[in-house]
């Protein structure tokens, strides 16, 4: 099998490595640049393909005819895409005989759409996955061609799932990839009625609404905590993020829970710890909490109550 591959992001690093562990020929590599605004906590592809020593280029508009005539000179039998972040074009995909395949982080039909592993993550799922499915116009609607599932352990952060979905990626693609180079591809159905659909999120979807069930603000925590850019609250002006959080847990000392569900929704420090409280009295214990008017530092618990009894002293003047 002849193929090109659209990669980006750690997944388009390991599915890559896999092709050509597999004896895939990888004819060219399409990848993005790195944007300005974006944190780069992940393998860049265009790195893997230089140390692989595979013909790459840069696609961020796959509409482009320069790209169409790339691929299209590159004969390939088959087209991956393992975390571009473009649709790419019908005209496109049509010049792989053997059709075009794409890997997306759930189990399909649910979670389609953008950044799957956050939202699977936000609404408290207990498993997720990778899917390898072929691509069609519409949005990861192609048929299934093999899945792996993934647990989400409780207190999971989005990343540490990424982690495990990044791995289920590639044991999803290794184990598809003999039957699929035979021309013997499976066909499962990929039915959307039964699924999900999701938009991207924006920095300003990690706001704190210390008004909503724990469980809530617990999964929103988990969902954007670093390396993406955080759940954050803003008291007396200034930017908080919680970058670490966990929920009490039976051992937690009732003197801790006591003030705590009865004090108002938000952040507060009792005994020495910091806690956000939440709508339903639930309780948010902050094991990291940064300062994001002051370059994402460190706050201590007894900086955070200085601050805060400052703050309450201003407010009852």
């Amino acid at each position: 099998m002849r193929a090109v591959v659209f990669a980006y992001h750690n997944v388009g690093d390991r599915c890559l490595r896999t092709l050509l562990a597999r004896g895939v020929e990888v004819a060219l590599v399409i990848t993005h640049r790195d944007r300005p605004d974006e944190n780069i906590w992940f393998r860049r592809v265009a790195d893997t393909a230089a140390e692989l020593g595979l013909p790459v280029m840069y696609g961020e508009d796959p509409a482009d005819p320069a790209l169409a005539a790339a691929v299209a000179a590159a004969r390939p039998d088959a087209i991956f895409s393992f975390y571009y972040r473009a649709m790419i074009p019908a005209a496109v995909l049509g010049l792989a005989p053997q059709g075009a395949f794409n890997m997306h982080g759930s189990l399909l039909p649910k979670y389609r759409g953008r950044v799957p592993v956050n939202w699977a993550v936000l609404h408290g799922e207990s498993e997720t996955g990778a899917t390898l499915h072929a691509m069609e116009a519409k949005p990861d609607a192609g048929y299934i061609v093999d899945q792996t599932p993934v647990p989400i352990l409780p207190d999971d952060t989005a990343g540490e799932v990424f982690e495990k979905v990044t791995v289920a990626a590639e044991q999803t693609l290794w184990r598809a990839l003999p039957a699929m180079m035979a021309g013997q591809i499976a066909q499962l159905p990929n039915r959307l009625a039964e699924g999900s659909y999701f938009s991207g999120r924006k920095p300003e979807d990690g706001r704190i609404d210390w008004q909503q069930p724990a469980a809530q603000v617990y999964n929103l925590i988990r969902a954007v905590a670093p390396p993406y850019p955080g759940a954050f609250t803003e008291v007396g002006g200034r930017r908080f993020v919680v970058a670490r959080a966990r929920r009490p847990h039976a051992g937690m000392p009732a003197a801790l829970s006591q003030p705590a569900s009865a004090a108002l929704p938000g952040l507060h420090v009792i005994d020495g710890q910091i806690v956000g409280v939440c709508g339903d009295g639930g309780v948010i214990l902050v094991r990291e909490l940064l300062d994001d008017s002051a370059a994402a530092a460190p706050v201590p618990a007894g900086a955070l109550s200085v601050f805060l009894t400052a703050l309450s002293k201003e407010e009852n003047r």
